[in-house]
Order: structure tokens, then C-alpha cells, then sequence
């Protein structure tokens, strides 16, 4: 039995502390025994000199207990935690006893008479440090061999996480990148689109500059002030973002509310979330730089975190904001009687696009073709709202009012993405430039006619004679999608390849239900994936695209 308590687990030794520090067994101290060996047994060890991740339930405490290296009298240590999402409450509890009670129990059952007689001033519970907030927090302490520490998180708001970091090594350096004395970030210049950044450098970067580097998080909602933070943030918006992307080059399959931009040895995420882009860019070891492609007259906030790419361990310099310069009013464009325009839309800054027309006649008509992506038009006459919708296809408005009056044509991209239409003003007997359309612009393709080198397609037509021009196009299937949504439907045949023209005809029916011509395009490959296009034109020679068809021919005939 003298040998008994060396061979103890730590952790019974441990809950031999918490049953030492009882005193005599009043009904009172039972029930206290009881609450601190159950709080023990639902608790954890927490490791030394390793990061843990912990994670708390909305108002359920969880706790880790350490004892620090014996034969030690004194021992530094220190602890960090990094809350990942809200505030949260965490202390730290000592429960000290008597120096002698380890010590005099190793002797055997013979002394435990004298070990309790010894013990004249009974152990104590106290808090040593309390902290509630959502900072990255450091404790620094000096520990007794004779001490049990305990750490007590609580999250009340929701469920999240943290991550804790304990260590009684002082000498081999820190997990955690230093900061400098000043950890501010300056902004020493705005622009329209661009804001940039200088900051001090790390000391951990001139020490260790092949494992450091610095990656800054530019978004428009709010300072993150933990690079955790940041990621939570961005996984609680729906995206999968695996643990450090943005601070690693492994080729990470991305999302697709993510894009991803290598250049100059700068690696650019771009996380497409409700409120907003989020861009994370690691630039290695500068610390200076400038954010490109900003929206004008926006917020923006900057967060600048250092990284140990060994440990993906970070700590964060003091975020700052700024807001971009406002875009100056955009020049109004004069529109001339009967010339058509081609004008390309920012999708992404959704900006108006005006065009302004002084009327030279009493009837007047705009022309909008969509060439690509989503357009909203208003039209105002004197100020006055004369029509406004989102356009798709060929959209006419013809108008009445008096000579000289101004009409105003505000265009606008609805989609996240560019779009462009083409536009024209003409008086109202003017010979149309754009071709009559048909009910439809699809083409229709027939299954039972297919062959393995033939298919035979249709199209309506309309009253007005008028030329129409077959085009067709290899592809494989995996360029099916990318072909069908990058259609731009004002570019007409001038755009394509001679080998992909396959005929031109003209054609019209008076009885509009009877315009319809078949084509059988022939000379084509078996088990082969083609794309067909067909062009309109008009009077004037402006073309009007149908939609694209993808047929495929037989394997075996």
C-alpha cells in the first residue's frame, strides 16, 4: 500500500483533491462533495501545449480541469481562448490544498491519521479569473504543484464554439503568431473601387518568415476579431468552407457561391454570402496593400490576421473600416433617331445607365433587344413615368406625346451578373431596323427523324418574307451548360466560324398558323452532340438569334 498513491491516474488523484477539501461530513458538505465529483466526471482534461476546440450548448456550462507538472513549487502558465461566433462567459476556478496531503497519503494508511491532523486550515475554492466577451482573451499565472485548476465555459445566447490553448512551456516560443506593439491597420488611401491598407510588421515574421504570413478579410457587414470568427460566419451563411482555406493552397474543392483567384503570389477567396461578398487574400509577408474591385460609396470593413502556416494558428490586428468615394453622376448619353446602340450593364454595382432623347416628332418608338443577362427599363417623358419592366427578347414601346419633348432611358442589370442590350429610337412611320418576330424563337428538333448522321430541326417563321441562316456546332457534354448560358443573342453570324454555317433561306406565309420550315442538316457524325442555331434578319440587316438546341445523333442506325 505505500506504493498505492504513485500509481494512482491523475484523475483519481485529482478527485482525491476534491474529497480532501471537504470538512467534516455535515449534510450540507455532502451535497457539496456530491455536486463537485458529478461536475468532475461530466468534464474533460484539458492538454497541455495543444489547442482544443470546445464546443458549449445555449446555458449548459462545460468544464476542463488541469493539474499542472508536481515537483515544481512554482509554474508559469498561461491560457488563450478564442470565442468563434458570440460572447461568452469563462473562468478560472483554483482549488487549493494542503502542500503535505499527496505527499503524507504516499506514506500509507499508517500516517492518514497524522496527514489529517496535519491539515489544520481547510482548502479553498477561488475564482482567479473571469472574463465575458467575444475577444481573443490571455491569461498569464504562476501555478502550485498542490493546485487543481478548473476551466467553466458558458455560452447564453446560442450553441458555438471556442478554442482553448493552455501551455506551461515558456521557452520554445508560442503557437500564436506575435502582434506588434501597434496593432492597428492604417488606411492611407480611397479611391471609387479601391481602399489601401498598411500595417506594422509582426515580430513572428521577421523571425520566421517562411511559416508566416498575412491574410487580410475585407467584407460589408461588421470587424471580426478571430479568424475562427470569421469562418463561422461564413459556414453559418449555408456554405461547406473547409478550416483554413483561405490560409491554405491545397487544392480545396470549392463551393459554388465561391471563387477562387491566384496571381502574384496572392491567393484571393471570394465567399458569396446574403449580406454581401466576403474576400479573403493572403499576400505572404507584405504589409501593405491595395483592395481592388470595391463597390463605390460602400462600408467596407478590413481585418488583417497573421498566420503560422505550420500550426494554422492566427491572431488578429485591430480591425478598421472605410467607405469608398462616391462614383461621380454618369454623363447622359444623347440617343439620334434611328441609330442602334449596344451598351453592357454592371451587374454587380447595379448602376442606372441613362440615355436622354429630345423628340422630334409627335409618335415615337424604342427598340430594346436583350442580348444577355436581365435588364429593368423605365422610360420617363417630362419626368413622368411612361413605362417600366424587365425586358426579355424584342420589346417595343411605342409613344404619343409633343415635340420637343425630353424622354429619359434609365437601364439597369437585375442579375448578380454583366448583361447587355441593344437600343434604338425611331419616329413611328420609320422603316423598322429589327426583323418581325414569330410567336416563338425555339427550335424544335424531331426524335423519331434522327439518324446517326442526320436530324432534322424546325422553326416558325412570320407574313414578312424575310432570310434565315442555320448554324451548327460541335460540342462536347460537358460544354453543354456553359454554351447555353453564354448565348449572347445580339451577336449575329459575322461572330461565327464559315465551317459551322450549313445554309440560308428565305421564307414567309401569309397565314401565320402555316409559317413553319423544317430543315434535315445531314453530314453529321453518329453518337455526336451538335448545337443549332438559327438567324433572323432584318431590313436592315440586324440579326435576332433563336434559342439554342443541342441534339445528339443516334449511336447505331
Amino acid at each position: 500500500l505505500k506504493m498505492f498513491w504513485f500509481y494512482l491516474p491523475l484523475h483519481l488523484l485529482m478527485v482525491a483533491c476534491l474529497c480532501h477539501s471537504i470538512k467534516a461530513p455535515t449534510a450540507r458538505s455532502q451535497q457539496n462533495l456530491k455536486t463537485d465529483l458529478f461536475n468532475f466526471y461530466h468534464s474533460l482534461i484539458l492538454a497541455d501545449g495543444k489547442e482544443t476546440t470546445v464546443h458549449l450548448l445555449k446555458d449548459i456550462p462545460k468544464r476542463y480541469y488541469f493539474v499542472l507538472e508536481e515537483g515544481r513549487a512554482l509554474a508559469p502558465f498561461t491560457i488563450t481562448v478564442t470565442p468563434c461566433d458570440v460572447p461568452i462567459e469563462w473562468s478560472i476556478l483554483a482549488y487549493k490544498a494542503s502542500g503535505s496531503f499527496l505527499g503524507k497519503a504516499a506514506q500509507g494508511d499508517r500516517d492518514t491519521q497524522e496527514v489529517s491532523k496535519s491539515q489544520k486550515s481547510p482548502s479553498m475554492v477561488s475564482t482567479i479569473f473571469n472574463y465575458k466577451g467575444n475577444s481573443v482573451e490571455t491569461y498569464m499565472g504562476m501555478s502550485s504543484h498542490s493546485a487543481l485548476y478548473m476551466l467553466e465555459f458558458l455560452s447564453t445566447e446560442r450553441d458555438t464554439h471556442v478554442t482553448v490553448y493552455l501551455t506551461t512551456d515558456t521557452t520554445s516560443g508560442h503557437l500564436y503568431p506575435e502582434l506588434p506593439i501597434d496593432p492597428r491597420i492604417d488606411v492611407i488611401g480611397i479611391g471609387h473601387t479601391t481602399v489601401a491598407l498598411t500595417w506594422k510588421h509582426s515580430p513572428s515574421v521577421l523571425q520566421h518568415i517562411e511559416n508566416i504570413q498575412y491574410c487580410l478579410l475585407v467584407n460589408e457587414k461588421h470587424n471580426y476579431k478571430s479568424l475562427c470568427a470569421a469562418e463561422t460566419a461564413i459556414r453559418s451563411s449555408g456554405m461547406k468552407l473547409p478550416p483554413t482555406l483561405a490560409l491554405s493552397l491545397s487544392p480545396y474543392l470549392l463551393e459554388p457561391q465561391q471563387v477562387m483567384i491566384l496571381s502574384n503570389s496572392e491567393l484571393s477567396i471570394i465567399n458569396k454570402m446574403s449580406s454581401g461578398e466576403v474576400r479573403q487574400i493572403c499576400m505572404g509577408t507584405k504589409n501593405t496593400y491595395t483592395v481592388p474591385n470595391l463597390s463605390p460609396s460602400t462600408q467596407y470593413y478590413f481585418d488583417v490576421f497573421v498566420v503560422n502556416l505550420l500550426t494554422n494558428a492566427s491572431a488578429a490586428y485591430t480591425g478598421t473600416f472605410a467607405r469608398t468615394l462616391e462614383e461621380p453622376e454618369p454623363k447622359v448619353m444623347e440617343l439620334k433617331d434611328g441609330k442602334v446602340i449596344q451598351i453592357v450593364l454592371d451587374g454587380k454595382n447595379q448602376k442606372f445607365y441613362s440615355l436622354q432623347y429630345q423628340a422630334k416628332h409627335r409618335k415615337i418608338q424604342f427598340t430594346f433587344q436583350l442580348c444577355h443577362g436581365q435588364v429593368r427599363v423605365h422610360i420617363t417623358k417630362n419626368g413622368k413615368t411612361v413605362a417600366l419592366e424587365n425586358i426579355s427578347g424584342l420589346r417595343y414601346f411605342s409613344l404619343k406625346g409633343r415635340l420637343l419633348d425630353t424622354y429619359v432611358v434609365q437601364l439597369k442589370s437585375t442579375g448578380q451578373s454583366n448583361s447587355s442590350v441593344k437600343v434604338q429610337i425611331s419616329p413611328h412611320f420609320h422603316k423598322p431596323s429589327f426583323p418581325l418576330l414569330p410567336e416563338s424563337l425555339k427550335i424544335k428538333s424531331f426524335s423519331k427523324l434522327r439518324t446517326c448522321n442526320s436530324v432534322t430541326i424546325a422553326w416558325l417563321g412570320t407574313q414578312e418574307e424575310s432570310k434565315y441562316c442555320v448554324y451548327k456546332k460541335r460540342i462536347e457534354e460537358d460544354q453543354v451548360w456553359m454554351e447555353l448560358q453564354s448565348t449572347d443573342r445580339c451577336s449575329g453570324p459575322e461572330s461565327r466560324r464559315k465551317s459551322e454555317k450549313v445554309l440560308c433561306k428565305y421564307f414567309y406565309d401569309v397565314n401565320v398558323q402555316r409559317a413553319v420550315t423544317t430543315e434535315t442538316i445531314k453530314g453529321l457524325d453518329a453518337g455526336t452532340l451538335y448545337l443549332f442555331d438559327v438567324y433572323l434578319f432584318g431590313p436592315s440587316g440586324i440579326s435576332v438569334r433563336y434559342h439554342s438546341k443541342v441534339v445528339k445523333t443516334r449511336k447505331k442506325c
